[in-house]
């Protein structure tokens, strides 16, 4: 009798703890912490972390849009495999080491060929893209783990920055494409998830000719013409970092009609992002500079103190340039040395 009055008190003592929010009313990408649920490495678990723009209607797997997407996750054992529909190059990393790069896999991958060491240990995968389009079949079909191993999700960044542009955004000519272009750089060294809406040889204006605006694709999924509009419930961003205009002189867009297209883009932005700082950076070739610097001071008249324009001058010099255009690997790194500490103090 004494044992049941002891456990009848402990139970008034013990608190009832919530029930976990369903992982299917989470935002992929979004902000999670630890969990006790388990998955099976399947696209549609819930503990891998899908970040930036993917296609997850695809019959095949999930495809990732734009540059720079990932995934990540936690898994338990000693060894994971990737499934991947067709041949594709990739880079991962086990535990936050150093990203590893992989051509022209397909099937079952191994990213463990050295077993590890049992217990927890984390993984992000992303796949390289290439001129907008990525190098191969980037369908991610799933993982494989050890017999009676599981997935787990692993604390994540709460911050999110999504960096819109063309190819200099890409990271084209960079030794690792999106993986060495500032946008990715500045998320790493701010702890914060990454997204890189950006392709070659985009524009902020569509035109006839065949550029990819931003202003208009801004809002889809992808840089496709038929693409569907982008599931901003997806995630949301704290910051977004434009870097446009490189191009567009290039396909007859000039001064009298730039301006207003910008502007137009930073009030989608707004509308998708109520809460983000926004942030319009001088191009590197410094055109339409006044233009964009005219667009950020009308968003401010308009009551928003939430956009800042971005001088670029004296970041960069002649020998930081592969091309003329595009920075080496040390000039996107002279470019987040600038950048991550203007982007750090307003979020």
């Amino acid at each position: 009798m004494k044992r049941l009055a002891f456990v009848a008190a402990l139970a008034l003592l013990t608190p009832i703890l919530p029930a976990a929010a369903s992982a299917s009313a989470r935002p992929r990408g979004a902000f999670t912490g630890a969990v006790a649920a388990t998955g099976d490495g399947s696209p549609t678990d819930p503990n891998i972390a899908f970040v930036g723009r993917w296609d997850t209607g695809n019959a095949g797997g999930y495809l990732p849009e734009w540059a720079g997407a990932y995934l990540s996750t936690g898994f338990t054992g000693t060894t994971v495999k990737l499934k991947q529909r067709n041949s594709i190059d990739l880079y991962y990393s086990i535990d936050g080491g150093a990203d590893k790069y992989l051509t022209n896999r397909t099937g079952t991958v191994d990213l463990t060929p050295t077993k590890l060491a049992a217990g927890r240990h984390t993984l992000r995968v992303s796949y390289r893209v290439v001129a907008g389009s990525y190098h191969g079949d980037a369908i991610f079909q799933g993982l494989v783990l050890d017999s009676g191993a599981a997935t787990f999700a692993p604390a994540r960044p709460a911050k999110l920055l999504e960096f819109v542009g063309d190819s200099i955004t890409v990271g084209t000519t960079t030794s690792e494409n999106a993986l060495t272009a500032y946008g990715w750089l500045i998320g790493e060294r701010l702890g914060a998830r990454h997204t890189q809406i950006a392709q070659g040889g985009a524009c902020l204006v569509t035109t006839a000719d065949g550029c990819v605006g931003l202003e208009d694709y801004f809002l889809r999924l992808s840089s496709a013409a038929n693409s569907p509009a982008w599931d901003f419930s997806r995630y949301t961003a704290d910051a977004v970092i434009i870097n446009l205009g490189t191009n567009d002189l290039a396909h007859g867009t000039h001064t009298t009609t730039f301006q207003p297209h910008y502007l137009h883009l930073l009030e989608e932005v707004r509308a998708k992002y109520p809460n983000a700082k926004i942030f319009a950076m001088e191009t590197f070739s410094k055109r339409f500079g006044v233009q964009t610097q005219a667009a950020v001071q009308a968003r401010a008249a308009a009551g928003d103190a939430n956009v800042f324009y971005v001088s670029t001058e004296g970041w960069l010099t002649s020998a930081d340039f592969t091309d003329g255009t595009h920075p080496t690997d040390a000039g996107h790194r002279k470019i987040t040395d600038r950048l991550a500490p203007i982007i750090a103090a307003k979020i």
